[in-house]
């Protein structure tokens, strides 16, 4: 089972080449984020037209993420439960589901803020968003199951995974604190699918627009599958399909899939 998460930075704006990677590659699973649209405006029946199940979870403008699969769906969540105090979270950043396919599998799409700029209530908010789904995580592994949590995790884990560590030292994804929650959640017991196939530097998934990023390959590694030790168990590989970011009006991220035994 070929299991895929891409940022697709608008997935209307961007359908054509979002298509016609889905018709190359056919991931058996795939989440998106970004989507930048309410579920009445996502693309349904094109993705259906390829074979696959779609649960959308989105929102006007900003955010949102979608689920696609070619294996029936069950167990659908929306939405990241709130710890006690939280206020209400009408952001479109989290989507699960069960994936019944010849081993079941729980997959999550996560869209992690972005926490930009430091010292504000959006670098809180991501602090918050992390520790939600450090609680969450902690009771889905205690199903004892494959799980994966894969998404756009707004966090460069490591000097290793940043061509140019000194350009966003200032920035919050490579903060300690957004680090050291991402460290937190992979110590409950997941695995870094990229870090555990392959783990070489520069692993980059994402190139600014700015800057001349591309070219230079000044990127930075921040999508992530995190794996259950019952899914890193049957992890065979994992692909970073670069070439995405050199077409014609691309995303600035590109899709990473990982291939599961099942």
């Amino acid at each position: 089972m070929r299991i895929a998460t891409w940022n697709v930075n608008s997935v209307n704006a961007r359908l054509e080449n979002v298509l016609a990677w889905f018709e190359a590659e056919a991931p058996d699973v795939a989440v998106l984020q970004e989507i930048k649209c309410v579920d009445e405006k996502f693309p349904t029946e094109a993705f259906e037209r390829l074979g696959y199940n779609v649960v959308v979870h989105g929102q006007k403008t900003y955010n949102g993420v979608a689920l696609l699969s070619k294996h029936p769906v069950e167990d659908v969540r929306k939405g990241l439960p709130l710890l006690e105090g939280d206020a209400e979270d009408e952001q479109a950043r989290y989507v699960e589901a069960v994936i019944s396919g010849p081993k079941p599998v729980r997959v999550v799409g996560i869209y992690l803020p972005n926490g930009n700029p430091l010292g504000t209530e959006k670098f809180a908010y991501k602090l918050s968003w992390m520790r939600r789904l450090h609680e969450h995580a902690k009771g889905l592994l205690a199903f004892e199951e494959p799980l994966v949590i894969a998404g756009d995790y707004n966090v460069i884990p490591e000097v290793e995974d940043v061509a140019n560590p000194e350009a966003w030292l200032g920035d919050a994804l490579f903060q300690p604190e957004s680090r050291g929650a991402f460290r937190a959640l992979k110590n409950l017991g997941f695995s870094d699918a990229y870090m555990q196939a392959d783990g070489s530097p520069g692993g980059y998934t994402f190139w600014d627009y700015q800057a001349g990023a591309w070219p230079r390959n000044l990127g930075i590694r921040i999508d992530h599958l995190l794996l259950s030790p019952q899914a890193a168990d049957i992890l065979e590989d994992v692909t970073i399909h670069r070439d995405e970011r050199d077409k014609e009006k691309p995303s600035d991220h590109v899709p990473v899939v990982a291939r599961l035994a099942l």
